[in-house]
């Protein structure tokens, strides 16, 4: 289980690129309609201007049940472990376990 301080920062940043996606969109745009360089560089400092964590670049999959951010799964939205261990149970339909 990942370190609940990692879960938080995660949810913090998901919650700002939703605030800010349709501000950052509009500049971007304006950004490539722009032809003037001045212009375009003073779009491009408004959009610093933004803060961070609200670029979708920054965010990172985890698993819904653990917070694991690697051997993720975005069909399920789990990590392996939780998607092995559900699956054996029966939880996801249309999963089972292959043998050949």
């Amino acid at each position: 289980m990942s370190k609940k301080a990692l879960i938080e920062r995660q949810r913090r940043r998901i919650r700002l690129v939703n605030k800010y996606f349709i501000k950052r969109l509009n500049l971007k745009t304006q950004i490539k309609k722009q032809i003037s360089v001045s212009q375009k560089f003073h779009l491009q400092q408004k959009l610093q201007k933004l803060p961070r964590d609200s670029s979708s670049v920054r965010l990172h999959n985890r698993c819904l049940l653990s917070g694991r951010p690697k051997g993720f799964f975005r069909d399920f939205q789990l990590s392996r472990h939780y998607l092995r261990e559900m699956a054996l149970m029966g939880y996801l339909p249309g999963v089972k376990k292959a043998s050949w």
